[in-house]
């Protein structure tokens, strides 16, 4: 096979020979040439949605710095092509610059043309309105050539990077597009038992008289019967479906046993209700339309995710969220959508959502049928993202919808935020009832970034009568894991937003070392939703992730202890994607009520290869440690690597009283007089073990 080694460049695919190779020559020949124009759309990788041929990304014709050009590919930054030159003589020539159709809006992005593990060409930080750059490099010798457009700031959507008239002229081998390695999908873990098992988190956050809503997380042959002994005052048990419904009045903390019988058996559990001021005391679970539908989202295909939740079996192991993302509210910059326009708000100021959802209340009560919570999305900004309708100057009004429609989660994002926006306002704030002066107390130079979030927590806690989930996205900005939680926040975006590329994910998993003095009960670091199973932000495929980095990614969020929220088609699950996401052993790692984000104890290498092996680690209530062995080469080779770890360097003992296989479910058997770990790692797979000194 092929040997190409896999890196990290600002979530854009890297693909490099092992081995630099001779600087271009000035006096080579060329015989052909390779034209971008003769490339699909899928052959460039970009953050969501895909490339447009000859025009720019909103669809227009191709424009930089008021010039027009009639070839070329129009991209939303992060955007990445990568070709396979094998080592063939030869020139890359092409333009490139922001294009003019977000103004007056303005994006800011790097452009870069890499060889192998060298920065050949480079364009400066470019802004929408400027001039197109001319890039002319040689590449004599590159076995893998890269051209790409990485964002500088955040605010991805007006990141609109166009290439033009891009060529290689060459003689020697054709270039071609890099394809992704194949991997064929194997399941480790094993099917549950037809006898009774509850699943999912051993405590649960309620606030006082908030309506409560909990669904006993149980597998087993239905029909099953639930029972709760020392249910407190106010709250009720459907022993049919094994829904908990009501309020608690008093605070405290309220142990409880969970029962759960059918033909075959029965099984019991301990949990504890916590009634006080925090909630999402373990990481939510659930599942987010955005990393599937994108812009596409409705409310059918809302209806069909909450239908596919129960009926999967997914809620049997505790996930409980469906989460509408962008493009729910009216979005007038989109007028060939008449779908998504109308008047912005009622003449009253309440938000108006599009024809695509007809009755949110009527939603929401749909989700909740089931057990589940629904989620929704705003930004503090006037539009969201996507360019839809937001909550800027409506903060209170628009808690208190959420809270009638009967929401549980919202994710609040920055984008089109900015402020200078403050001085607009024409609802007068009492800011000195939000707890922005706290956060300014350690924090004082932080007010632009901390303001908006404190005044929607302040909405949420005055104006929605419910508790609702509030996840901070801001893409990891000012260190928001620092005060994420004083505004009120049970989780908060760690970096820019997720693809289903091997790098995309290197780079993320990168930004959470140095995090884990920020995580626990009631707040939470999020690394982004997961991209494992049948996704594509608005056209599903298959997740670009190999089988062995789907295991390596949730098992990795399931350590940092992150929100698990899918992005797939749940209408379209497969036995491999199921096996993923239902494997109790390791969602118990994630939702353990100790709450202790993963650390980084150890990086190494392969003896062989000098290839990299990192080692993360976190403590369990029950004594016990989880370790995650994760195979990070970046050549991509299918062959397994075996690791040998001393107990003594891993532990701190000469041996283990017991090792579990996690994702096998299965004890390890411990050789007599063996003082170390063995444990075999396919191409960027995982072992994951639970160690009893």
């Amino acid at each position: 096979m092929r040997r190409l080694v896999i890196s990290l460049f600002c979530g854009g695919l890297f693909l490099m020979s092992p081995h630099c190779m001779a600087a271009a020559s000035d006096d080579h020949e060329t015989s052909s040439v390779f034209r971008f124009s003769d490339l699909s759309a899928l052959s460039i990788d970009q953050l969501w949605q895909q490339a447009e041929k000859n025009k720019s990304k909103d669809g227009k014709g191709l424009k930089i710095g008021g010039q027009p050009y009639s070839t070329g590919w129009g991209t939303m930054a992060r955007s990445t092509l990568a070709i396979n030159m094998e080592g063939s003589k030869g020139e890359l020539s092409l333009l490139v610059g922001m294009d003019d159709d977000t103004l007056p809006n303005k994006g800011h992005v790097n452009f870069k043309v890499l060889g192998d593990d060298k920065v050949l060409w480079e364009s400066g930080v470019m802004e929408t309105g400027d001039k197109a750059k001319e890039c002319k490099v040689g590449i004599d010798g590159v076995r893998v050539l890269l051209i790409v457009s990485e964002p500088v700031e955040n605010g991805y959507y007006y990141n609109h990077a166009d290439w033009i008239n891009g060529e290689i002229a060459y003689s020697g081998k054709t270039p071609e597009v890099f394809a992704l390695p194949k991997e064929e999908k194997y399941i480790l873990t094993p099917p549950a038992p037809d006898t009774p098992r509850i699943m999912g988190a051993k405590v649960y956050g309620v606030r006082p008289n908030h309506p409560f809503l909990y669904k006993i997380p149980c597998t087993g042959k239905k029909p099953l019967e639930y029972s709760v002994e020392g249910l407190p005052k106010g709250l009720k048990l459907d022993s049919e479906t094994g829904i908990i419904t009501g309020k608690i009045a008093k605070k405290g903390d309220y142990p409880v046993k969970f029962s759960a019988k059918n033909s075959l058996g029965s099984f019991e559990r301990d949990f504890t209700i916590k009634c006080g001021d925090k909630i999402a005391l373990t990481p939510p679970m659930g599942w987010n339309s955005w990393n599937c539908f994108a812009g596409s989202v409705s409310e059918k295909k809302i209806r069909t995710a909450a239908k596919a939740m129960a009926e999967s079996g997914l809620m049997d192991y505790g996930y409980g969220y469906i989460n509408i993302d962008d493009y729910w509210t009216i979005n007038p910059k989109l007028p060939y959508d008449k779908d998504l326009n109308g008047p912005e708000r009622h003449d009253d100021g309440n938000i108006n959502v599009n024809k695509r959802f007809k009755d949110m209340k009527a939603l929401f009560d749909y989700i909740h049928s089931f057990g589940l919570k629904g989620g929704i999305y705003s930004s503090p900004g006037p539009y969201t993202c996507g360019l839809c309708v937001a909550s800027f100057d409506h903060e209170f009004l628009d808690a208190k919808k959420f809270g009638e429609w009967g929401v549980d989660y919202l994710k609040y994002d920055t984008c089109t935020y900015t402020p200078d926006m403050e001085s607009s306002r024409t609802r007068k704030i009492d800011w000195d009832k939000t707890n922005l002066d706290k956060v300014l107390e350690k924090f004082p130079k932080l007010r632009t970034d901390v303001a908006p979030f404190a005044l929607m927590d302040y909405a949420l806690r005055t104006s929605a009568d419910r508790d609702i989930v509030f996840s901070l996205c801001q893409y990891g900005g000012a260190d928001v894991w620092k005060w994420g939680d004083l505004v009120g926040g049970s989780c908060w975006r760690t970096t820019g937003d997720i693809s289903d590329r091997w790098c995309c994910l290197r780079y993320i998993w990168s930004r959470q070392r140095e995090l884990y003095p920020y995580a626990g009960p009631g707040h939470w670091n999020d690394p982004d939703m997961l991209v494992i199973g049948p996704l594509g932000w608005g056209t599903v495929r298959p997740s670009r992730l190999t089988p062995s980095e789907q295991y390596t990614h949730f098992t990795l969020w399931s350590m940092l202890c992150s929100p698990l929220l899918l992005g797939c088609d749940l209408s379209q699950l497969d036995d491999f994607t199921l096996n993923i996401f239902c494997n109790h052993e390791v969602l118990e790692v994630n939702q353990d009520p100790l709450g202790n984000q993963a650390k980084m104890i150890m990086t190494t290498s392969y003896k062989s290869d000098g290839a990299a092996l990192e080692l993360w680690s976190k403590s369990m209530e029950d004594g016990s440690t989880v370790v995650g062995f994760f195979d990070v080469r970046e050549a991509y080779e299918p062959s397994a690597k075996e690791v040998r770890i001393p107990w003594q360097k891993l532990i701190g003992a000469d041996k283990p009283s017991r090792v579990r296989d996690l994702w096998r479910q299965k004890d390890v058997d411990i050789a007599e007089g063996s003082d170390c770990v063995v444990a075999p790692l396919p191409a960027h797979g995982v072992q994951l073990l639970r160690i009893w000194k």
